[in-house]
């Protein structure tokens, strides 16, 4: 059978697997899942999401479906205002990180989290076997929505100190990515008296100022403005804003799972005997940490889907994954980069010590990733060998071969795009090094046969 939805919800290249006639008949089968409005639209500042728009819009419409449209807005804030604003459902219209000539589509459920692999499969057989809305006995609506910024904000500002972090008068520097966190995050940070630097600021779907997903490697920029306006910590959003990725005071780029243990650290010792929930690819470290507030941890397959509806029956304090999307569930159930700003702005408030410190505080912990162009098919060949070669390893998401807790790493094809993505931890940087250089000349080799 046919398989649309990837780690994260539908994407495809414009105009080439991904067609408006695609769009149509994918909406019309999102629209039979749904079965009544309104449904809430957003999109990314890519240049061809304002046509997907359109097309989705009206193809609710013509099945009888009230929409409203929200515009340019974060992924998470369109959310946010699914569930805060009493919508049946939302469309949000992104290829996150993906290069510029990609875009998707992402179903939230009325509850404000991705709608649940389960009910994806259930709209790929609308889908297939064409069982959608027919013959509709009334047109829906389309209308504007102007409500959700301000709910957003808002929302994110009841979760935290707001008067002790203003006390502060925080330097940040934003890094927005030329994404659309450029709508919500530079005016919460107003709301709380920061100073802040803008880098990337101007929304264009191209992203011309460092690409569309921050990483160590295009973030040189974001490391040399803290450090030279001597600000608090920087950080990098990705195209969509759900992500993030943090500088810390002296210019240290940090990677996802260290932000990640930052902060989970500090939520819990006030949250003792909590839940956290994280992927398989995340380091061995959050255990430790876990142990000593007497929480647990449990982990899922990689995507954020899986963590977020992991969250939700499990009433999961805590959901990250290893590529900076952290999850605070009182706020909602899925990756948000501006509330993880706002959690770490509340964390430094709280403390006397700086962003480096509290890093440096951490247990050892060595982790890194790396990528490689590969067909799904030549994909699928590697990992069927490494099965073969390494019998007693997980086999839950690609697969993770262990040496010892702290020492293993992890090989998985990419839900999103041609890619092979591998994953490390080791328990020093010079065995790391070697354990990723390994597995990387491996990869390689299993590919080109």
């Amino acid at each position: 059978m046919a398989k649309f939805f990837g780690t994260n919800g539908i994407r495809g290249v414009f105009k080439e697997d991904f067609t408006l006639e695609f769009l149509h008949d994918m909406t019309l089968a999102i629209a039979t899942y749904f079965k009544e409005g309104p449904i809430l639209i957003g999109y990314d500042g890519r240049d061809s999401s304002p046509i997907i728009e359109k097309i989705i819009s009206s193809t609710l419409n013509y099945c009888g479906i009230d929409s409203k449209t929200v515009g340019l807005v974060p992924t998470p804030c369109l959310e946010f205002a699914v569930k805060e604003l009493g919508y049946n459902g939302g469309i949000m219209i992104t290829a996150s990180h993906n290069p510029p000539q990609y875009n998707g589509i992402k179903p939230v459920a009325k509850d404000g989290v991705e709608i649940s692999r389960e009910d994806e499969l259930i709209i790929e057989d609308f889908y297939l076997k064409k069982k959608w809305i027919k013959n509709p006995t009334r047109w829906g609506l389309a209308e504007i929505e102007k409500k959700a910024v301000e709910v957003y904000i808002k929302g994110i500002l009841s979760q935290i100190d707001s008067e002790k972090i203003k006390s502060k008068k925080f330097k940040v520097v934003l890094d927005l990515g030329n994404g659309v966190q450029a709508v919500t995050a530079p005016s919460f940070c107003e709301k709380l008296d920061c100073k802040t630097i803008l880098i990337n600021e101007k929304i264009d779907g191209s992203f011309p100022g460092r690409g569309s997903e921050p990483t160590p490697q295009n973030l040189q920029v974001l490391s040399r403005t803290v450090q030279e306006k001597n600000a608090d910590l920087g950080i990098a959003f990705d195209g969509d804003g759900d992500r993030s990725i943090f500088c810390d005071n002296k210019g240290r780029i940090l990677t996802g799972d260290k932000s990640a243990l930052v902060l989970t650290k500090h939520i819990l010792y006030k949250n003792p005997e909590s839940l956290v929930v994280t992927c398989l690819n995340s380091g061995t470290s959050i255990e430790t940490i876990a142990n000593e507030s007497r929480s647990k941890v449990i982990r899922t397959k990689v995507g954020s889907v899986e963590v977020s509806r992991k969250m939700v029956p499990t009433k999961a304090l805590i959901g990250y994954e290893e590529n900076g999307g952290f999850m605070f569930g009182p706020h909602n159930q899925v990756r948000d980069g501006c509330m993880t700003l706002a959690l770490m702005l509340d964390m430094l408030a709280s403390s006397e010590v700086s962003l480096s410190q509290k890093v440096n505080d951490l247990p050892p912990s060595f982790t890194t990733k790396d990528k490689i162009k590969c067909s799904s098919e030549n994909s699928k060949k590697l990992i069927d060998s490494l099965k073969e070669e390494f019998p007693n390893s997980d086999t839950t998401d690609g697969i993770k071969i262990t040496n010892n807790p702290q020492n293993w790493v992890m090989i998985r094809p990419s839900g999103t795009e041609p890619i092979i993505r591998i994953y490390g931890e080791a328990e020093t940087q010079e065995k790391l090094d070697l354990l990723m250089s390994e597995y990387l000349q491996k990869t390689k080799l299993g590919i080109s046969r």
